[in-house]
């Protein structure tokens, strides 16, 4: 297998301090670009209303990878799938995809709402959602997920 060195370009400050499976929702936080980078990278992204942002899960070990199929959550009445159709730390490369609602542009500073990743995480990358490159046609899936996130964009405030 191919290897690559990547640099991270952002870090997470504020929001999650810790890793939670649920009530992700509402949190603000900062995607605080690292100086090196020209403050013209940032121009004009505060056109657009959500961002694509690429991040490692920094606080996960290499033996929290799984190579295998398992029920999510460990939930039995949900089906054993593989490692790739679960999207959390078990990864070989763990890394995650967000998408969170941009509020602001302050320097190096992007104020974002609803991002699923704890203070300090690595940002690997980051550009606007282009709702065209969305999916395109219907979007298919079993009713796990949908079952298994139910409270995954609930903000903590309505915890049951």
């Amino acid at each position: 297998m191919a290897t690559y060195e990547v640099t991270s370009i952002a870090r997470v400050v504020g929001g999650h301090l810790r890793v939670q499976d649920d009530f992700q929702g509402g949190v603000e936080s900062i995607i605080r670009l690292n100086d090196a980078f020209p403050l013209e990278t940032l121009q004009g992204i505060d056109m657009f209303s959500h961002l694509t942002v690429t991040w490692r899960f920094h606080m996960a070990r290499p033996e929290d990878i799984q190579l295998h199929a398992r029920s999510p959550r460990g939930n039995p009445t949900w089906p054993a799938t593989g490692t790739f159709v679960h999207r959390n730390h078990r990864r070989p490369n763990q890394l995650a995809v967000s998408h969170p609602r941009l509020l602001g542009v302050e320097g190096h500073d992007l104020l974002v709402t609803d991002l699923d990743a704890v203070d300090g995480t690595p940002v690997i990358d980051l550009a606007p959602y282009f709702q065209e490159m969305g999916p395109r046609g219907a979007v298919r899936q079993p009713a796990w997920p949908g079952e298994m996130l139910t409270d995954y964009w609930r903000p903590a405030a309505e915890r049951p």
